[in-house]
Parts: structure tokens; C-alpha cells; sequence
């Protein structure tokens, strides 16, 4: 039997939502395990990775759709939403984070009972030297000395001064290296959301790839986002960080096994794709296809719509007029789910447009050179730090927990107020 055979199977159990995690878990690794196999022996060996992921969770979803009548397929998908899908509900000191937190194998867990544990002083110490040693540090004070390479100037540039430097309020996105779909998202929500940003006082805003120049350039004219590397008018700052120690002093995830030198980093990579290192990445891959019926992402549209101009692959979920303009979309046409704020296979749409046509088309030009490579940024994550350049208060702080669980730029306005 082989395992598409055995999948299909599966989807015709009677399942509550209860079980519902389970009963993915269980195609996922029938239909991964044989296209793994199957793939990599034709493609090369990120495409493998990708396209055998990918695959995974596009059977996973017809399966579910084909499985069960529309209202069935709704209250299924509203569970797993409610079980899994959102990434930001298990953000760390959540209710729903701390329900959770006996996985003992995330790197998440560990960075955070790291980073949040009190430091052992020497008996001999004073009492100013023990009250100082258990104070953690801020996110300013750990990129303190934290140096990236302007792309414009070719300059070093000091994060926390670039923090401080602003106006009003200033944000920083630690992205991951250029062909990564961490940073291609956070790219293309920086490029919908920038207008609504500025509402908010941020005008200082400053991008970090883990790449070349050259790649960081590509990135960003491929996504249509205006920085000053690229545009004369643009208020996005393009820096590179080739081997991502801005981001390991910010605390961002490194990812599963980051020490180990004799693994290859693609099998890392492969193993993060299901959550070994990385505990949101299913969650977040999940999310895209089941879709979300409260909670919108209009960026994803915006998205598409800059790919399908650019004639990439998937090209036909958006009709376009003369000038650019979404005339229908034609997820808002699905029966039943049609009207979610965020449509059944909508991301996940999206997503299969990057993988294709950004990240294994262009990897030659936006891949990690072999010293990143060797540096661990393939499997390293990225975040984003927003503060009132002013008086230093943190407004806003994220750490990537997974693969394409970036943060949610939605957050980020609601928690910041627009000036009046």
C-alpha cells in the first residue's frame, strides 16, 4: 500500500477535533516520507526539501476538503485553527504557550528557561553586583555593539544607535538570509504595512538579511519594496548581516541541532520543516491552508497580486485590470469559507508562488554562501523590535518560533496607536 493509498484511508476515519492533530500527523508523515524520496533523487537537494513539504500539505488539505461535506470541512478547519494554527496564541507567556510547554525537545523552550532564569552569582559578590546580575537585559542592551553593513554606504552601521537615532519611534526587522520564507514574508508585510506604520510614528525602519549585497538587492526589487539601497524616496534602511550575529545577539531561534557540524544543514533545515528546533513552523504551514474565519492577513493579497504582475507561478487566483488593480479575488468566490477573513489555501497560495519562483528559481542568486552556510544561518530565525527611539520603552518584541511564523504585523498596529 503505497502512501497516498494509506493517506487516503486515513481521511475517511470519522475524526473529532480532538484528534484531529493526530490524524494530520499521520498523513503528513506517509505522503513526506515517500515524496522526500521520490524528489530527491530528480531535483536538487533545497528543491527537494521544499517541493516534498509542500506537497505534503496540499494532499493534507485536499484530503480534507474531499473527505468531509463543507460543513463538516468548516468546524474541522475552526478547530485546528483553535487547536494550532495560530502562532502568535503561543507566543511565550501566554495561557495557551504555558498549557504547552512541557515539549521538552524546542529550541524555543530552552532559549527561553535560558534567557529568563536567574543568574547565578559567586557567594563573594556584593549585594550591587548579585541585584545586578539578575536583571535581564533589554533587547536594546543586547544588540548593544551589534554591527550590520549598510547596503547603500557599504558602511557599518550600530544597532542599538540606529535604534535611538529615530525621530519618534523606530522598528527593526531581523530577517533571515535571502531566499528563506521567513524573510521573503517579512518583506512583503513590511511592504503592505509600511504606510499604516508611518501613521504610527515609526520612520526609522531598518531590514536585515543574512546575505550579500547583491542578494539583499534582488530580494527586494523582486518584492517591490522601496529601501534606500534601491529607491531615492524609500525610508526602509537595507542592511546585511551574512553570518547573522545581529540576530543570535537579539536571541533569535537557531534552529534545530545548531551545533552539530557534522549534520548536513539541509537535513536541519528538513527536520525544522516539522517542527524539530522550530515548534510553530507546523502550526504556521497549517494555518495557510486551513485558512482563518476571524482573523485577516490583507497583505496576502497585496502579495499575490505583486507576483501574478510578475507573472509568477501560481498566476491565476487574482484577476487583474490595466493598471495593476485587483478586480476579483477568487478565493472570496469559495462556497461556504469564502467570506473567512483569510480563505481556505489563500496563504498557502502565496507561499507556493515564493517557493517556486523567488526561493528555487532565483536560489543561485539569494542562496547562503558556503562561510554562512558553515555560520548555521540556513536554519536560523529572524524577529522584529519596535521602540520609542525617545525614551527607549520597547513598544513591540518578537522572536520567530518557527518557520513562516513571522510576526504579525496586525499586532503590531493594535498595540501601537496611530498619532494624532
Amino acid at each position: 500500500m503505497n502512501a497516498l493509498h494509506f493517506s487516503t484511508l486515513l481521511s475517511r476515519v470519522p475524526l473529532s477535533p480532538l484528534c484531529w492533530e493526530r490524524h494530520v500527523s499521520l498523513v503528513d508523515a506517509s505522503i513526506s516520507l515517500s515524496s522526500f524520496f521520490f524528489l530527491s533523487r530528480s531535483v536538487s537537494t533545497y528543491s527537494s526539501y521544499c517541493i516534498a513539504y509542500h506537497v505534503t500539505y496540499r494532499c493534507i488539505t485536499i484530503l480534507l476538503i474531499t473527505s468531509y461535506n463543507p460543513m463538516k470541512f468548516a468546524a474541522t478547519s475552526l478547530a485546528a485553527h483553535l487547536l494550532c494554527s495560530n502562532a502568535n496564541a503561543f507566543s511565550v507567556g501566554s495561557a495557551a504557550f504555558n498549557k504547552i510547554s512541557k515539549i521538552p525537545t524546542s529550541r524555543l523552550h530552552m532559549a527561553v528557561a535560558e534567557e529568563t532564569r536567574e543568574v547565578e552569582t559567586p557567594i563573594t559578590s556584593t549585594k550591587e553586583e548579585s541585584q545586578a546580575a539578575l536583571v535581564k537585559p533589554t533587547s536594546l542592551q543586547r544588540l548593544h555593539g551589534s554591527k550590520v553593513t549598510s547596503v547603500k554606504s557599504n558602511g557599518e552601521v550600530e544597532l542599538s544607535d540606529f535604534l535611538k537615532s529615530g525621530d519618534d519611534k523606530a522598528m527593526l526587522i531581523l530577517g533571515t538570509y535571502a531566499a528563506d520564507f521567513n524573510a521573503i514574508e517579512y518583506v512583503q508585510r513590511l511592504r503592505y504595512y509600511l504606510p499604516q506604520l508611518q501613521e504610527r510614528g515609526i520612520t526609522k525602519i531598518g531590514l536585515v538579511l543574512n546575505c550579500e549585497a547583491e542578494a539583499a538587492k534582488t530580494l527586494v526589487n523582486m518584492l517591490d519594496l522601496k529601501t534606500d539601497a534601491t529607491s531615492d524616496d524609500a525610508i526602509v534602511e537595507l542592511f546585511i548581516d551574512p553570518k547573522g550575529e545581529a540576530g543570535r545577539a537579539f536571541g533569535v531561534g537557531t534552529g534545530w541541532r545548531p551545533e552539530d557540524e557534522e549534520m548536513s544543514p539541509y537535513f536541519k533545515l528538513f527536520g525544522m520543516l516539522f517542527g524539530l528546533g522550530a515548534w510553530a513552523t507546523l502550526p504556521a504551514v497549517i494555518g495557510g491552508y486551513i485558512g482563518n474565519p476571524f482573523f485577516g492577513q490583507p497583505w496576502i493579497e497585496d502579495a499575490i497580486a505583486v507576483g501574478q504582475k510578475k507573472d509568477r507561478w501560481p498566476n491565476t487566483a487574482l484577476e487583474l485590470g490595466e493598471s495593476g488593480e485587483i478586480k476579483v479575488n477568487k478565493f472570496k468566490e469559495l462556497p461556504y469559507v469564502g467570506g473567512w477573513e483569510r480563505r481556505p489555501l489563500e496563504l498557502a497560495t502565496l507561499r507556493l508562488q515564493n517557493m517556486m519562483d523567488i526561493s528555487i528559481k532565483n536560489w543561485k542568486e539569494l542562496a547562503p554562501t558556503e562561510e554562512a552556510l558553515k555560520a548555521g544561518v540556513l536554519t536560523q530565525l529572524g524577529g522584529v523590535l519596535v521602540i520609542d527611539s525617545k525614551t527607549e520603552k520597547e513598544l513591540c518584541r518578537w522572536r520567530d518560533p518557527g518557520i513562516c511564523a513571522v510576526s504579525n504585523f496586525e499586532d503590531i498596529l493594535k498595540n501601537i496607536p496611530i498619532k494624532n
